[in-house]
C-alpha cells in the first residue's frame, strides 16, 4: 500500500489510459471526488453506474446512476453486459462494460465508483486496473458524514458503521489508500491525479483491457 503526495499534476502529461476504481465506505466522500475530477479533467470518464435503488432527492438520472427496475438489470447480467456487479444494502449497482470501452477507445482515463466487494471483481476481471482505497480521517469523521446527509436513519448508519469495519480492515488489499481528510477535498483530488500520472506514465502500461 503506498500513498503518493505530490504537486498538482499537469493534465497534458497523462499518457496511457487506466481504469482507476475508487472505493471506499459509505460516506468517505467518493462521489465528491469523483465529481471533482470528472468537472475539471477532460481527459477522464466517470462510469455512471446502473442501480435498482431509487433517485435521491438531488440525484439526476444518467449523471449520479442509471436507475433501472430489477428485471431490466438482470437482463443486463444475462447479456453480459456488466463489468462487475453486486447487491449493495439490499439494491442492486453494476458498471456497464459499453461505457468503458468507449472511453478507452478516446483514450480517456476511466473512472469507476464501486463498493469494495465491487473493486475486488474489478481486479480479477482487469488485474492492471489502478485500485484506490478513500479512508476517513477516523470513524467519527465518517458518523458526521453519514448523518450530515440526512439520507440515512439511525439503523441505516449503524449497519453502514458496521460494514465499514469490516471494509476498512481490507484497505491494505489495495495499491493506494488515500485519506479524505474534512475540508479538504482539493488536496484529496490532487493526491488521486498525482497518483494517476505516476501510473499512466510507468513502463510496461497497464493494460486497460475488459
Amino acid at each position: 500500500m503506498l500513498t503518493l503526495d505530490s504537486e498538482e499534476p499537469k493534465p497534458d502529461s497523462y499518457s496511457n489510459p487506466l481504469i482507476i476504481v475508487i472505493t471506499g465506505p459509505s460516506g468517505v466522500g467518493k462521489d465528491a471526488l469523483i465529481r471533482r475530477v470528472d468537472e475539471s479533467c477532460p481527459d477522464f470518464h466517470f462510469t455512471v453506474t446502473v442501480t435498482t435503488r431509487p433517485p435521491r432527492p438531488d440525484e439526476r438520472p444518467g449523471i449520479n446512476h442509471n436507475f433501472v427496475t430489477i428485471r431490466q438489470f438482470k437482463d443486463m447480467i444475462a447479456a453480459d453486459e456488466l463489468l462487475e456487479w453486486a447487491e449493495v444494502y439490499g439494491n442492486l449497482y453494476g458498471t456497464p462494460k459499453a461505457q468503458i470501452r468507449n472511453a478507452i477507445s478516446e483514450g480517456k482515463h476511466v473512472l469507476l465508483r464501486v463498493d469494495v466487494q465491487g473493486a475486488m471483481q474489478v481486479r480479477q476481471i482487469v488485474p492492471d486496473a489502478l485500485l484506490v482505497f478513500v479512508s476517513p480521517p477516523d470513524k467519527y469523521a465518517l458518523v458526521n458524514r453519514l448523518k450530515s446527509r440526512g439520507m440515512n436513519n439511525d439503523d441505516d448508519i449503524a449497519r453502514r458503521i458496521a460494514a465499514s469495519e469490516s471494509e476498512m480492515e481490507q484497505a491494505g488489499e489495495f495499491e493506494y489508500n488515500v485519506i479524505n481528510h474534512e475540508g479538504k477535498l482539493a488536496e484529496t483530488v490532487n493526491e488521486i491525479l498525482g497518483i494517476v500520472q505516476v501510473e499512466s506514465a510507468r513502463i510496461p502500461p497497464r493494460i486497460a483491457n475488459i
